[in-house]
């Protein structure tokens, strides 16, 4: 039986699903906004809690009913609408940016060709877009109608991902959707949508970015940071708290 992870492997990926499944439930499946309006709210949460950039989308639907409402809406306007979240000028100026290069191609705003391309092509033409990075495309593709396997990547995942030692410590959002992506090459765009929640969720609860509750923790016996505290406390061993991102 395996008790330790070999680290980028398809089994310890998988391990660690199954572990944070016993223990985190109420995982509920995306896929309920058109993928349209997810690439919006995607753009808009960065570096923002979620019930922040939540509260500020659902501002936008009911302000601008229509996406080519939105798209015609002065900046200064968005950025008004979308006051609370974190650069909310510079996002403002992205989003109109993307909604006019969107609404060049197709008039309704309909994202669903890219459902017709292979992943890497749909992220790629994603992030040509202002504003929408690996997170923002890979988003965009899992957590819409479009349903489509791309892995999401945000700071509390990554910081899971580095403390247990399955990206180095200078990965970045794009190392580690690299790595889940070939060390889960079989898995579902439901599989990943799931596994993102789960270890979002031990991010924000238990690995946080700073006084992580390692004692707490559903995998610290496979973890590298939490055995090398000797478990205990939670305390972390100088040079494992601040050189992570933190939390948005």
């Amino acid at each position: 039986m395996q008790t330790a992870f070999d680290f980028g492997t398809p089994t310890d990926i998988a391990l660690m699903r199954d572990r944070l499944r016993s223990k985190l439930s109420g995982y509920r499946p995306h896929n309920l906004r058109e993928p349209i309006g997810q690439m919006i709210k995607s753009l808009i949460s960065s570096r923002t809690k979620d019930e922040v950039s939540l509260r500020a989308y659902q501002r936008l639907v009911r302000r601008y009913p229509r996406w080519s409402d939105l798209a015609q809406a002065p900046e200064v306007e968005i950025e008004a609408v979308i006051a609370k979240v974190t650069f909310a000028d510079e996002k403002a100026r992205h989003l109109k940016a993307a909604l006019g290069i969107i609404a060049a191609r197709n008039a309704d705003f309909d994202l669903s060709f890219l459902k017709d391309l292979p992943v890497p092509e749909a992220l790629a033409w994603l992030e040509t877009l202002p504003g929408v990075g690996p997170k923002v495309a890979a988003s965009t593709l899992n957590f819409s109608t479009l349903a489509m396997p791309a892995f999401v990547v945000d700071t509390h995942v990554l910081r899971v991902l580095t403390r247990f030692g399955i990206v180095g410590a200078r990965a970045d959002i794009a190392a580690a959707y690299a790595r889940v992506m070939t060390a889960a090459a079989d898995w579902t765009a439901a599989d990943f949508s799931e596994f993102h929640v789960l270890v979002k969720r031990l991010g924000q609860t238990t690995c946080r970015f700073e006084a992580p509750l390692c004692r707490e923790c559903p995998l610290r016996r496979d973890c590298r940071v939490a055995k090398s505290a000797g478990g205990k406390g939670g305390l972390l061993p100088e040079g494992h708290g601040a050189a992570y991102p933190a939390a948005p």
